[in-house]
């Protein structure tokens, strides 16, 4: 059973995620949230495509960020927040699919600089295809909350 600290950091990852406009612009989703993990899922639409009919790279750069960036964002303590610094990725495959999820972990918590990865994977008739590899650099502000309300975007 987690501890109400976990569920705590739980609720602070969704609710920022809530604010992050460019998640809901892409029609990204956050169906999975742990200490130390969290998942993004996204449909395949043609709004997120390149010329080819794949998933754009810097979509799927997106939600690699955003999955590791949440899973950092699950260890840090209450009231500070965390800023990408830092990522490598390589797409190893096209993004060819139903839908694709990003799946974020830390690898190493610090008080300052966090270090995570993540793997994108293409969903196609329930089979997985490992799209792209991410490594992340995430600092941890520590006393420093997000904005408090969202900007609104037009639909």
């Amino acid at each position: 059973m987690p501890s109400a600290a976990h569920l705590a950091s739980i609720e602070r990852v969704r609710a920022s995620f809530e604010r992050q406009n460019a998640m809901r612009l892409i029609r990204a989703s956050l169906p999975v949230v742990e200490h130390g993990r969290a998942e993004i899922h996204l449909p395949h639409w043609d709004g997120i495509e390149q010329q080819h009919g794949f998933v754009h790279g810097g979509v799927i750069g997106m939600i690699a960020d955003s999955a590791a960036g949440y899973a950092a964002m699950s260890v840090v303590p209450d009231g500070a927040s965390v800023l990408t610094v830092e990522y490598k990725m390589n797409l190893v495959a096209p993004a060819i699919g139903e839908r694709l999820i990003a799946r974020g972990w830390v690898v190493r918590p610090g008080k300052t600089l966090i270090v995570t990865q993540a793997e994108v994977f293409a969903i196609d008739d329930g089979h997985e295809t490992l799209c792209a590899i991410m490594q992340q650099t995430i600092m941890a502000l520590q006393d420093k909350a997000e904005r408090p309300s969202p900007r609104s975007i037009s639909p």
